[in-house]
């Protein structure tokens, strides 16, 4: 099974289905949420634990990242669910907690305690005909398999409204972008005359060593260009654009990226000599901020 994909996607989401099979209903619950990778947690009622491979195969052929909850409920129609006994089982649990008894002493089992043992109390089946019982399991991955496209189109509902929110931020990013590049600070003629007090400033402090202050100078030069920073900067704003764009999980490039705008922001003020400057950097870190929260969501 394949979903279509065509926007970006979050690794939140929710979803249900359900049905029932030859006196039985039962219902799957899936539940997502930020993950690094691709974490499956299920829970499957006692007799049905041999429908979890083929469950994680389903689940893993449409979901590439997240912490998945996936719980799946049986239950008998028009009553109360029947349990029995798995007495070959029990007496195993039994014979090895005397032996264990007789090594290392302690009470007696308790009824309770062996009744918590996996694989002790089962649900009885109406009928054993193997026929019968496959096809009530292939009924219950077909349920499964609506479970997990309904999460799917949940999933990329909500990557739909990040796509829309980190679109907003990344055209904030670029009118700063802007902003930065058409700085008055940046002229040539108001770098020279930074550049002639801070010379004066060292001479007043005693620094006249015509190569020490050809060194301070050239420090000095150095540290007004930002045009470095700013070029990355639209390198980054291009790339991110690309990632929003692309049919693929982009999570993991997206969170890489985000960082390598954070990494240009902190140069850009640490080299910013005019408060305008300075000012339009901090804004860049603050949208940069608040657009890497929203990229943790991406799948």
């Amino acid at each position: 099974m394949t979903i279509a994909s065509h926007t970006i996607t979050s690794m939140t989401g929710f979803a249900r289905a359900s049905g029932s099979h030859d006196g039985q209903a039962f219902a799957w619950e899936l539940k997502s949420v930020n993950g690094k990778s691709l974490d499956l947690r299920l829970r499957l009622p006692t007799g049905f634990d041999h429908l979890e491979i083929q469950a994680r195969q389903a689940l893993a052929q449409v979901l590439k990242r997240g912490n998945v909850q996936v719980n799946l409920t049986v239950t008998e129609i028009g009553g109360a669910t029947k349990l029995a006994i798995n007495r070959d089982v029990l007496q195993a649990y039994v014979a090895l907690a005397k032996d264990l008894q007789k090594q290392v002493g302690g009470p007696d089992i308790s009824t309770e305690a062996l009744l918590n043992m996996k694989g002790v109390v089962e649900m009885a089946a109406t009928q054993t005909d193997e026929t019968v019982l496959a096809a009530r399991d292939k009924e219950i991955l077909k349920s499964l398999d609506v479970a997990i496209a309904a999460l799917a189109t949940a999933r990329q509902a909500e990557g739909a409204k990040l796509s829309a929110i980190i679109s907003a931020q990344l055209d904030q990013i670029a009118e700063l972008h802007q902003r930065a590049t058409a700085n008055p600070s940046r002229k040539a003629d108001a770098i020279k005359a930074r550049l002639r007090e801070q010379v004066a400033s060292l001479l007043e402090a005693g620094m006249v060593d015509e190569q020490r202050l050809a060194q301070e100078a050239a420090l000095l030069a150095t540290k007004a260009d930002i045009q470095e920073e700013l070029d990355r900067l639209g390198v980054h704003i291009s790339a991110a654009k690309l990632l929003l764009a692309s049919r693929e999980p982009v999570g993991r490039k997206f969170d890489f990226l985000s960082q390598e705008f954070n990494r240009e922001a902190n140069t850009l003020c640490s080299k910013a000599g005019d408060a305008g400057l300075t000012a339009i950097g901090l804004d860049l870190k603050t949208v940069i901020d608040q657009m890497r929260e929203q990229v943790q969501n991406i799948e």
